[in-house]
């Protein structure tokens, strides 16, 4: 990424309401920005970066992010598969795909149960 598109992409955060924090990036040195869901972002790597503290465990905010990723991807199949739903006609394959999303949902409710269950202080 180019030192011009990096500035502008810091330019955007700035505008959308993050905060440039005195912390670098571990894997760059660029500054982090704290966005408005307190996560801690780098305009750099384009990454979400987690601090772990001494007393915190790695394996907890390793467990914490795989939550995150399964809530992103149970969420896009369940995009996927209401879009499949709207152009479906066969009430065969409609039978299957609502089981389908059912299935997805409930996970997500599970997922994010655990999410909250887990947070990261």
């Amino acid at each position: 990424m180019s030192t011009d598109v990096k500035i502008k992409s810091m330019a955007e955060l700035l505008r959308a309401g993050a905060i440039m924090t005195d912390l670098s990036c571990p894997a760059c040195s660029s500054p982090l920005f704290r966005m408005k869901n307190n996560d801690l972002w780098c305009a750099s790597c384009q990454k979400k970066v987690v601090v772990v503290k001494e007393n915190e465990q790695i394996g907890d905010i390793q467990a914490f992010s795989s939550i995150e990723n399964v809530e992103s991807t149970l969420i896009a199949k369940i995009v996927e598969i209401n879009d499949r739903i709207q152009k479906e006609e066969n009430l065969n394959q409609l039978e299957k795909l609502s089981s389908v999303l059912s299935s997805l949902l409930e996970n997500l409710e599970k997922a994010k149960k655990l999410h909250q269950k887990h947070q990261v202080p």
